[in-house]
């Protein structure tokens, strides 16, 4: 199994493997080109398809865009960052706030082993119809339910069941809609 198999599969891999940083600087150099000139073409080069009515606002980073998975009607507003070595699926109608961070990367707890170069990845998921605050840190392995509000300056770190308001560090659920 592959590094990239590994890494696509949640395992356990090794992001130092010349594929992976490869496939890193590629979308590093399409980013670059998106961020200097946002067109619809320039987008497709940096997700791998095209997008349904999708709006980002430079700048704009991510590790992997094909691992980023944008439903129709999604506005996303400036400096929105995307660590995602695991898919992050973002449903039809959201609104992202600004400086909006999403965090699939994770490293071991053990200090040797995390020294190794080890590190493996967790899914996120936001539902549809969310409105995710500005400063909103979203952490591996989260799903938010569809139709939620979370705060600005939250720090999700766990589930977020659907039709909610929530906010806080960490984010907690403040009242059902």
């Amino acid at each position: 199994m592959t590094e990239f198999e590994k890494m696509i599969g949640q395992l356990e891999y090794d992001a130092s493997v010349p594929e992976l940083f490869q496939m890193r600087r590629k979308t590093r150099e399409a980013l670059a080109k998106y961020n200097a000139n946002p067109t619809p073409e320039n987008l497709r080069d940096v997700l791998g398809y095209d997008a349904d009515n999708l709006k980002i606002v430079p700048p704009f980073q991510c590790e992997y865009g094909f691992n980023l998975k944008f439903g129709r009607n999604v506005f996303v507003n400036f400096n929105f960052s995307a660590l995602s070595g695991a898919e992050i699926e973002i449903g039809d109608n959201c609104l992202i706030g600004p400086n909006v961070g999403v965090y699939t990367a994770m490293h071991p707890l053990d200090p040797e082993k995390r020294n190794s170069g080890i590190n493996f990845s967790r899914r996120v998921k936001i539902g549809a119809n969310c409105w995710i605050g500005a400063g909103v840190i979203i952490l591996p392995g989260v799903e938010i339910g569809e139709g939620c509000t979370i705060g600005a300056g939250s720090v999700v770190t766990k589930n977020i069941p659907p039709r909610c308001v929530a906010a806080g560090n960490p984010c907690k659920v403040l009242r059902f809609l």
